[in-house]
């Protein structure tokens, strides 16, 4: 526990610009209007393909022999990530759908 508090003391920068852009995040994205979403999705997903190249070469130079915290992290990182762009392709069709005209 005492670790876990010398972890939070040196780090409470990094911590607060964490938390800080997380509550700034749903903010901006609770206001987009629709007609933005599409583009907005479509950034994320570039951004999310960007996580999960550098999730695989965190857990390409992590030590596969034992478990370590960098490959804990590297596995999270493609796994989230991944899911966050096939959600993301998912909705960006479902969004582009809507615009389609309709067939008689």
């Amino acid at each position: 526990m005492e670790q876990l508090l010398v972890y939070f003391f040196t780090y409470k920068e990094a911590i607060f610009i964490i938390a800080l852009s997380v509550f700034l995040g749903i903010e901006v994205i609770a206001h987009v209007p629709s007609v933005l979403h599409t583009p907005l999705m479509s950034g994320a997903n570039a951004i999310s393909g960007v996580i999960i190249i550098g999730g695989i070469i965190l857990v390409g130079h992590a030590d596969a022999t034992r478990l370590s915290g960098e490959l804990i992290i590297g596995i999270l990182a493609i796994v989230f990530a991944t899911l966050n762009v096939a959600g993301g392709f998912v909705v960006t069709d479902r969004m582009l759908e809507m615009f389609k005209k309709k067939k008689k």
